[in-house]
């Protein structure tokens, strides 16, 4: 009996000892905007990392801003550069929104000759305004789909499902013009190198 409890207490030892080498080997770094909000976010530990940047740009969705557009600011705008990788899986995700004056049917169809470069346009119409990308890794079938067929939000999706654009535009709510976002999804299973 002294011998089992001998054994327990070591391997209690072993698993605290290893869960403070684990703790010890984590890093958070986060740097604050100039009004002291958090701007970015770096979480690296011994199993993989999260990145989490607010400040972007619409090149890092691979698209254009439609013109005479506003970069949608405050608590309003959801813009964010998140990735998330390790040696299993990874997920980089890239938003950002934006306002127009003009009709949303305008900014649909120049997004719909843009979407182009990067192969068939789906699109999709949803009651939700900016839905979440269609994301599944390691599935067989990897084609974008439409949720629902019905609704006010357009999305124009393009690419599959572990790599894709999507512009989700919307009427804005008050008055006449746009409020659209650009989304850039990126994700791979395995373990391949971090996206």
């Amino acid at each position: 009996m002294g011998r089992i409890m001998l054994r327990r207490d070591r391997a209690a030892l072993a698993v605290v000892a290893g869960m403070i080498v684990f703790v010890a080997a984590c890093h958070v770094n986060v740097r604050k905007s100039e009004n002291g909000e958090d701007k970015k976010v770096d979480v690296v530990t011994p199993v993989g990392s999260i990145h989490v940047n607010k400040d972007v740009a619409a090149r890092d969705t691979g698209l254009p801003v439609y013109p005479g557009a506003q970069e949608k600011k405050g608590d309003n705008g959801g813009n964010a550069n998140v990735n998330i990788g390790s040696s299993f899986f990874g997920l980089k995700v890239v938003a950002i929104e934006y306002l127009s004056d003009d009709p949303p049917e305008k900014v649909a169809a120049y997004y719909k000759d843009q979407l182009k470069k990067y192969g068939g346009v789906l699109e999709c119409h949803t009651t939700s305004r900016h839905g979440d990308p269609d994301v599944e890794i390691g599935e067989k079938d990897n084609k974008l789909s439409c949720e629902r067929s019905s609704g006010p939000t357009v999305e124009l999706k393009v690419g599959t499902k572990d790599n894709q654009h999507v512009v989700s535009i919307s009427p804005q709510d008050k008055g006449k013009g746009t409020d659209f976002a650009l989304v850039f999804v990126q994700a791979r299973g395995g373990s391949k190198d971090t996206i």
